[in-house]
């Protein structure tokens, strides 16, 4: 399961993080939202120890979510080193965020 990221854990646990990140921007009434979930959690699975990936729910989290100019949902950020290095806006396979968490390690 990937790691719940808060308004509150934001810094911590993206910004300060040593490794590439992989951000899930995602809502429970979103539908493309659920196709995309369990890639997220296979991707946290698969990238443990090399990767951070979490997901921030953007109802219960509207201050990250309009820091980042979120305004279609789901939108899967990377970060590295504190910085938006990557986005991808809308569902798409796995391979596709794959890619990019690779790129960064």
């Amino acid at each position: 399961m990937a790691i719940e990221i808060t308004d509150a854990n934001f810094e911590e646990v993206v910004l300060k993080s040593d490794k590439p990140v992989l951000v899930d921007f995602w809502a429970t009434w979103c539908g493309p939202c659920r196709m995309v979930g369990p890639i997220v959690d296979e991707l946290h699975t698969e990238y443990e120890g090399k990767a951070v990936v979490g997901k921030v729910d953007v109802d219960s989290n509207p201050g990250i979510s309009a820091k980042y100019g979120i305004r279609n949902i789901p939108t899967v950020l990377f970060i590295k080193n504190g910085e938006v290095v990557d986005k991808q806006v809308g569902a798409a396979p796995k391979k596709t965020y794959a890619e990019k968490i690779d790129a960064l390690l």
